[in-house]
């Protein structure tokens, strides 16, 4: 799972001041006897750490709650934006007090305790006044019989909307194992697309929840939500940046997940915390006297680990505990840019940089608008008076100004600003000039949606896009096309726009030549190169890795298999016609389109190219009335079916008597240019013609015998099956279309035999003239890179065309 901004932060601890003293900070929710031991998580600590001493979290408890009042839910809002409008929040307030009622929460609290703690969180994240309006009302349609019409008339069509799009995401499971989750994870996308107040409302109400998930009495329910909430929500709100309430929400939910590993991690960070106490401390003091003396206006923080991205680095490195070596780090605040990069040089200046261990975010930020410095230090033995145990500790310092901490716990909330215009109709406002665009991945997504149409596909990818870690190449301009990890140039085209993605025919990667499946790292600068015929990579599925390039490179191979089938399909219904003596015409086709149940007349073409659907059916529905029989379309240019009783006018034999019946032999299906032999039938007079090797004269007196040629004028075309065995490659049905179209061979019919991952038999009727037609067809397929093989086969008992 990615760590999206790079903060893996627990808490803030104030370093003039002993963590072992920190109880209040985080390490237990509250005192109060009703929550279960280490019930509460780690991170309640309020959603700003490290700006201010981080005071205790307010609780919700079994016992009546402290409610925020009007004026005070007024005031904290008033605090960020002086023009708020007091009575709309009033409206809310009273409103949503009157439709809840007397209705209890499963702690025995008044429900009305949810909206109001759901409303106080999006006050901390600053956000205007509709968003709280919105989170006071958020349950009053799904729990109330409030009805959004009622919110529209009230409160108009913008709060009205929100509140639409919350309820429309409540009322839908997202856990893994929920009936229906890819519909519902699909729903789930439209309804934040619109507008992404709606996921942050969700999200608050969601960490609101999950801090009260304790008093939800079934252990299985409470799996489930903590499970949804972990693959889902978290990664949603590190999606957009709001860093701080996805690691509370990943540490509750990883609490009942995996209780035991969470009460290990707990307790070897109580007994870590005495020991480094007082380590950190002398640390921060350094930090903080090398700066100062060097002119440096700077805030010094210690924060601890989060239990859970303790457990994730565990499980993805295969590392112990004590083989972590940034359980503790420091922020350093600072005034502003400059002074991140003047900070930077004190602090390698004071202290032994760790070489590969910077990042600068600062020049190069994140998607999500993190921002930040990343360095590691050695602090040495003179560091610490806490024993050999300190000597060489690795410690990690993060530097960021107050602008940068901000946006990088509450994301997008501290540079969004929902502000309703004529423009935009009241939607959320676009981005500063020059910020990341947080519906970017949102309308990837919805663009994954509308051109794949399946769901499953979509949550897949999604899932991807939200938990792979992520490398940082730039194009040649400078910009950042961020993609997961062994992301690759295929990726980055794709990245950059579908349109180069379809035309990407490699890359200059640093000045170098490298094709598209070569894999980027951080840093790369890729300039791509195109070609407007660029082929689709083969085995492209296991070297992609972004939802992007799956989905483009899908769409490409879905279009031209359709165009090849279509090509296909017509001629396949060309000769249909061509078979009857029927003059084939596209209007003629086009007119029984809706007749033969398709919308427009290419996926008739694909379907008959697909073999879904017979060409025979397309001749019958264009013309119903037409007589069957096939001794009405007589005459020159016959085309003749082995097996099928025929009189003796339709084929040109030397040595039969006029008006004699004669059957081409089923058996070894002779052609023009074979020795051929007749075999009287007693019962009806008739002669079944064979070819002089078949296996059916040797039941036969060479008496019997009768000696037959071809005739020199003979006109007739013969249908002869084939059987083909192709590579499954993109292309191959048309490729062998257009190759036995140049051969003059028309295709009467096809078959799939026999299909498995690599090959495909496919069982063809052709028309041909003589046998040495046939051998240049046959010869011609297996030229093909397509064919593997191409043998004539045995008649079928049953033609393309009935024996009537």
């Amino acid at each position: 799972m990615a760590e999206v901004n790079g903060s893996s932060d627990a808490k803030t601890i104030p370093t003039d001041q002993d963590p072992r003293q920190d109880k209040a900070q985080g390490r237990e929710l509250a005192p109060e006897t009703d929550i279960p031991p280490r019930q509460a998580s780690r991170s309640a600590v309020g959603l700003f750490p490290g700006l201010e001493p981080a005071p205790a979290a307010p609780t919700l408890t079994g016992k009546p709650p402290d409610f925020i009042r009007q004026y005070e839910l007024v005031d904290r809002i008033r605090s960020y934006d002086p023009e708020v409008d007091e009575a709309l929040l009033d409206r809310a307030y009273v409103f949503a007090m009157r439709a809840h009622g007397d209705q209890k929460r499963s702690s025995g609290d008044p429900y009305i305790s949810h909206p109001l703690a759901v409303a106080s969180i999006l006050t901390e994240l600053k956000l205007d006044q509709e968003t709280i309006a919105t989170a006071l009302l958020h349950d009053v349609v799904e729990d109330t019989p409030v009805t959004i019409g009622e919110i529209t008339d009230i409160f108009g069509p913008v709060i009205a909307e929100l509140v639409d799009g919350v309820t429309k995401i409540s009322k839908r499971e997202l856990a893994p194992d929920a009936d229906g989750k890819t519909e519902n994870f699909a729903k789930f996308l439209l309804a934040t697309a619109k507008d992404l107040r709606v996921l942050i409302v969700k999200l608050a109400d969601r960490l609101h929840n999950m801090r009260t998930l304790h008093f939800v009495p079934s252990t299985e329910k409470r799996a489930r939500i903590a499970r949804e909430t972990m693959d889902i929500y978290a990664p949603m709100a590190g999606r957009i940046g709001m860093q701080a309430v996805k690691e509370e929400l990943e540490d509750l939910s990883f609490r009942y997940l995996y209780p035991e590993a969470f009460d290990r991690i707990t307790d070897r960070l109580d007994l870590l915390s005495q020991r480094a106490g007082p380590h950190i401390v002398r640390l921060a003091t350094r930090l903080r006297e090398s700066l100062a003396e060097a002119g440096m206006v700077a805030e010094v923080y210690a924060r601890e680990k989060r239990v859970y991205s303790i457990w994730r680095k565990m499980q993805r490195k295969g590392s112990t505990f004590e083989e972590l070596a940034d359980i503790y780090a420091f922020r350093v605040i600072v005034e502003d840019g400059d002074a991140c990069y003047r900070a930077l040089g004190i602090i390698h200046q004071a202290f032994k940089m760790i070489p590969g261990e910077f990042d600068d975010y600062v020049s190069t930020p994140k998607p999500n608008g993190y921002r930040s410095i990343h360095t590691a230090v050695l602090a040495s033995s003179e560091d610490s008076e806490a024993g050999t145990r300190y000597e060489g500790q690795r410690v990690e310092i993060q530097i960021r100004t107050f602008e940068m901490h901000e946006v990088a716990e509450r994301g997008i909330a501290a540079h969004w600003r929902y502000k309703a215009s004529q423009n935009d109709g009241g939607r959320a406002g676009g981005p500063e000039a020059g910020k990341d665009d947080p519906y970017l991945w949102l309308r990837g997504m919805i663009e994954t949606l509308a051109t794949e149409g399946g769901k499953d596909l979509l949550l897949a990818q999604a899932k991807l896009d939200l938990y792979h870690d992520q490398i940082f190449p730039f194009t040649p301009k400078g910009r950042v096309i961020p993609l997961p990890t062994d992301g690759t140039v295929l990726d980055f085209a794709y990245g950059l726009h579908t349109e180069l993605g379809d035309r990407c025919a490699g890359a200059k990667v640093n000045g170098a030549l490298r094709p598209p499946r070569s894999r980027l790292r951080t840093g790369d600068v890729v300039e791509i190169l195109t070609n407007e015929n660029a082929p689709i990579p083969q085995a492209w599925e296991s070297f992609v890795v972004s939802a992007a390039a799956k989905t483009g490179l899908r769409r490409r191979a879905r279009a031209l298999n359709k165009r090849d089938k279509i090509i296909l399909g017509e001629r396949v219904v060309a000769a249909a016609f061509a078979a009857r003596h029927l003059p084939f015409s596209s209007r003629a086709v086009e007119g029984v389109v809706a007749k033969l149940g398709f919308d427009q007349v290419d996926a008739l073409y694909e379907a008959a190219g697909e073999m879904t659907l017979p060409a025979r059916q397309v001749v019958e529905a264009v013309y119903p009335d037409l007589d069957a029989d096939t001794d009405q379309h007589t005459g020159e240019g016959r085309l003749v079916e082995t097996g099928a009783p025929l009189p003796r006018r339709a084929v040109s034999i030397a040595g039969m008597t006029p008006g004699g019946a004669i059957t081409l032999g089923l058996c070894c299906g002779p052609l023009p240019g074979q020795r051929i032999i007749g075999l009287r039938d007693g019962e009806n007079d008739s002669i079944t013609v064979h070819t002089i090797d078949c296996e059916r004269l040797a039941d036969r007196q060479e008496e019997e015998w009768i000696d037959l040629a071809w005739s020199d004028s003979l006109t007739d075309t013969f249908i002869v099956p084939i059987v083909l065995t192709v590579n499954n490659k993109t292309g191959a049905l048309g490729d062998i279309g257009t190759l036995l179209g140049r051969y003059g061979a028309d295709i009467l019919d096809i078959n799939v035999e026999k299909r498995d991952v690599d090959f495909t038999d496919l069982c063809l009727d052709i028309s041909v003239r003589d046998v040495r037609h046939l051998q240049s067809v046959l010869t011609g397929l297996r030229v093909s890179d397509y064919v593997v093989s191409a043998e004539k086969t045995e008649s079928r008992e049953e033609g393309p065309y009935d024996r009537r």
